[in-house]
């Protein structure tokens, strides 16, 4: 079998993506990971850096979302699976909008969340295909297609 190719959604903050990958790799389980732009001021700035200035911040920000939603949709399209982790820290409007997007195409999707979130998030749990809490549960569902 070939690798399978995961989409790793959610805040980009933290480095819980190293953490699922080295989890993975120490189970030497054959995926590749590709995420959003988790360089907070290149995906901030993509827009100016490839558009030029903007004539303001409306602008500036809608530039940098076109390109990062065209980069998101071709990575997700390419993805076999896709992790949406949710924390209790970060404002989680893209992970939302990813693990739609998830469902929306029919990619199986796994979301990881605090128990905290569980009322917050309990119907785009119920369209997940797996909701667990923890980053090492996600890695034992992922484990688990090879078995």
């Amino acid at each position: 079998m070939k690798d399978l190719v995961v989409y790793l959604a959610g805040e980009i903050h933290s480095d819980w993506r190293e953490e699922l990958k080295q989890k993975v790799e120490a189970k030497d389980l054959p995926f590749v990971f590709v995420s959003p732009q988790t360089e907070h001021d290149l995906s901030d700035n993509i827009g100016e850096i490839v558009l030029g200035e903007q004539p303001g911040p409306y602008y500036k920000d809608r530039a940098a979302s076109d390109i990062n939603n065209f980069r998101t949709q071709v990575l997700m399209n390419k993805a076999d699976i896709v992790i949406a982790l949710f924390d209790e820290k970060y404002s989680q409007w893209n992970t939302a909008m990813d693990a739609t997007t998830a469902i929306n195409r029919n990619k199986p999707l796994i979301i990881v969340r605090p128990p905290q979130a569980i009322h917050a998030l309990k119907e785009l749990s119920t369209k997940a295909n797996v909701t667990v809490e923890t980053i090492d549960h996600a890695v034992e569902v992922l484990a688990y297609i090879f078995k």
